[in-house]
């Protein structure tokens, strides 16, 4: 029978086509059995079929039916042979093994010699597949389609300068950048957007760039310097010329931004008794809210303190600078002016003068405006400006006072406005905490006063006593308080021991017990010298703790006419507090409002024995250096250097323009080792050596208990710097 159909002549060939396609997908017998057999395709469909044979006969095989396909193939066909060049799944064995006929057929479809009868093969498929040598069909000799392109979302004006910047951040990134986190940001930033340049639209400005050029030119407004951040000549047209423009305007931004929030120097660069936390900018971060903002001058403007105090300042050094500060006042020469308050024998004394009204003008004092009687309010102002211009603050108008306000040393006070303005970027950006009404404490050494500050208003305020300029100097720092101390134990400091109480005892022996100090000694014979609670102790009736690396705290004090001085730079570095039984009420009032703690309660605990009052919120302690301030009234307040850290600043600021000014120098560490130390003969020791050994607890542990210790990461965006020590309990 199959002979037959191999040598049918005028066979149609659109059945024929049918039966090959039937072939390939092998159709099931039943639906071959439902189907009537009157015609030759449908016989050969049936013959297609495997049927069960006797078991020496070999089962049929693709090379015993041949089709012809010499014939054109007609569309349908074509779409078939379409298919058959696609890439298809690969079969499951399940298929391979029910179809062992389906790859033969499209090998020999590709065939192109004549048909001819061949005997039954045995060989499986495989093998016949591997030894035809087919004539491949044109669309798969066609040379294969490039890969289409993706579409560029770069303007075509834009391309030239797209594709330059990709070469220049593929290679030469560090031309522009040298800090790797900019360089990173660099690469996010403009390969996201397939290098299309930000600042520049078919080699036009665009808005966000008049912006950042805006704010980098006005960069003196900001106490910054305009020429750490040039701006490049964009007029160039050629695409090399504008994308290094791009690159050179966007490290201009960068360097801006650093400056702006972290400050132009590093603090340890003015002294090593300095600790604030770093807040380094993001570079990728800046990109973003930059170029997305509305305004980007005012974005890039942000990252400058958010503080009151800093604005203000702003504001002043504007007036200062000649920006709105008025007509100058001038001061006639004259006799002295003196007010005299009124004493126990004696009725006060007001002189008046016609140049009052003028000084009243100069020196900010709107009450009373005309008046020309020199009295208490005047005095006082007079001796404020004799302070902040480094005069004998006396209060009296004399000579060399009229000369200071007339000529005012304009300059210097620009550079003193300057260098607050850049301690303000040293502090935390919150100053206070946010689940208190950002409470926060702020201690002004020059200005020796301490204020307690919640949701921006002043809360409380006293005066301070605060370390004598030098060794003893009061550090600059940002802790958390965390508990009060009430009848504290005056642990002596290591300092003191050895470079004050052991020397005064070898000239006498009795000197510490006279003071009602107690000495111990320990089994390496370390000293340690304590005072225990009482009303002379040093520490007074109670001690605010913030632990920190510099060992001080806030307390109350004995020596209460301290106080009443206008220069109280008295202590060994701690800060004594005028009014503590009040701060102390403040404080918990604000961390524990439901308890109602006053003055007096805190006073009822005033004993012997250690009570500490623990704080369930710590508050964030800020010491601060602030030899210029705006005061309540809006008045310009200068303040004496007393450690003459204005002096460095501006030195370092003015010789090192234009140079990297991150260099961190390495931080003074706490001592904490402990001498052996022979005591004179006659000597009281309380514990006679049975005390600790070397591994007992130092000077810290004793102070605010056992410390954990971290140490902080390098800071982002600066060197790397020594690493130190920081205490947190």
């Amino acid at each position: 029978m199959l002979d037959c159909l191999n040598h049918r002549v005028g066979f149609d060939r659109v059945l024929m086509t049918v039966a090959a396609t039937f072939l390939t997908v092998s159709a099931s017998s039943a639906l071959a059995q439902d189907l009537p057999r009157s015609s030759a395709a449908e016989l050969a469909i049936e013959a297609a079929i495997p049927r069960p044979e006797p078991a020496n006969v070999p089962p049929p095989t693709a090379a015993d039916i041949k089709i012809d396909t010499t014939a054109t193939l007609q569309d349908g066909a074509k779409e078939s042979a379409k298919a058959d060049a696609a890439p298809s799944a690969a079969p499951s064995p399940s298929d391979v093994a029910t179809t062992p006929a389906t790859d033969a057929p499209k090998n020999d479809t590709a065939k192109t010699e004549p048909t001819k009868t061949e005997p039954a093969k045995t060989e499986p498929a495989k093998a016949d597949t591997a030894t035809t040598a087919p004539t491949a069909p044109a669309a798969a000799t066609a040379p294969a389609a490039e890969p289409v392109k993706a579409a560029s979302n770069v303007p075509a004006a834009d391309q030239p300068v797209a594709d330059k910047l990709k070469d220049i951040i593929g290679a030469k990134t560090s031309r522009h950048f040298d800090r790797k986190n900019e360089r990173a940001a660099i690469e996010k930033f403009y390969g996201a957007r397939d290098y299309t340049p930000v600042w520049t639209q078919g080699g036009n400005l665009t808005a966000a760039a008049k912006g950042v050029i805006a704010r980098l030119k006005d960069a003196a407004s900001d106490g910054l310097n305009p020429a750490d951040y040039p701006v490049p000549d964009f007029a160039a047209t050629t695409p090399d010329a504008l994308a290094d423009a791009e690159l050179k305007l966007t490290a201009s931004m960068f360097d801006y931004a650093r400056h702006a929030q972290s400050g132009r120097m590093h603090w340890s660069q003015a002294s090593g008794d300095i600790l604030y936390p770093e807040h380094p900018v993001d570079p990728g971060e800046v990109l973003t809210k930059v170029t997305m903002a509305a305004d980007a001058s005012a974005a890039l403007e942000s990252y400058n303190p958010p503080h009151k105090l800093y604005k203000e300042l702003k504001a002043k050094l504007a007036e200062l600078r000649g920006q709105g500060s008025g007509p100058a006042i001038e001061i006639a020469d004259g006799p002295a002016l003196k007010y005299t308050p009124a004493g126990k024998k004696q009725a006060e004394i007001v002189v008046e003068d016609p140049r009052v009204p003028q000084l009243r003008a100069k020196l900010g004092l709107a009450e009373n405006a005309g008046d020309t009687r020199y009295d208490a309010a005047v005095a006082e102002a007079v001796r404020k400006f004799q302070s902040g211009a480094e005069l004998k603050a006396t209060g009296i108008l004399d000579d060399k006072t009229v000369k200071a306000l007339n000529t005012p040393k304009r300059d210097k006070q620009i550079d003193v406005v300057l260098v607050n303005m850049e301690r303000w970027r040293w502090l935390p950006r919150e100053l206070g905490a946010p689940s208190l009404g950002d409470a926060y404490v702020i201690l002004n050494i020059p200005d020796f006063t301490l204020k307690v500050m919640q949701r921006g208003q002043q809360v409380w305020t006293t005066r301070v006593v605060t370390g004598k300029p030098g060794k003893q100097a009061t550090p600059l720092l940002t802790e958390t308080m965390k508990y009060i101390t009430v009848n504290p134990t005056w642990n002596v400091p290591p300092s003191i021991v050895y470079n004050e109480y052991l020397p005064a005892l070898q000239q006498d022996p009795t000197v510490l017990q006279r003071m009602g100090l107690r000495l111990e000694q320990n089994r390496d014979g370390s000293v340690h010298i304590s005072q225990p609670p009482g009303e002379a102790n040093a520490l007074g009736r109670i001690r605010f703790n913030f632990p920190n690396k510099f060992l001080v705290y806030q307390h109350d004090t004995p020596d209460k006419h301290l106080f009443a001085k206008e220069e109280r730079a008295f202590s060994h570095g701690c800060m004594r507090v005028q009014n503590p039984d009040q701060y102390a009420s403040v404080l918990l009032n604000i961390v524990m409002p439901n308890e109602k703690y006053t003055p007096e309660r805190i006073r009822s605990m005033y004993g012997k024995s250690e009570i500490d009052l623990k704080f369930p919120t710590p508050i964030p302690v800020n010491i601060t250096y602030q030899t210029a301030f705006v005061d309540e009234a809006g008045k310009l307040q200068f303040r004496k250097d007393v450690y003459g850290r204005d002096a460095v600043m501006i030195n370092v600021l003015k010789n090192n323009r234009g140079k990297d000014l991150e260099a961190v120098v390495a931080h003074s560490q706490p001592s904490y080792s402990r001498p052996a130390t022979t005591l004179p003969a006659g000597v009281a020791v309380a514990n006679n050596g049975s005390g600790f050994g070397s591994s007992g607890p130092n000077f810290f542990e004793r102070l605010f208990g056992a410390p954990t210790q971290a140490v902080p990461p390098a800071p982002v965006g600066r060197r790397p710097q020594q690493q130190q020590r920081v205490f947190t309990r």
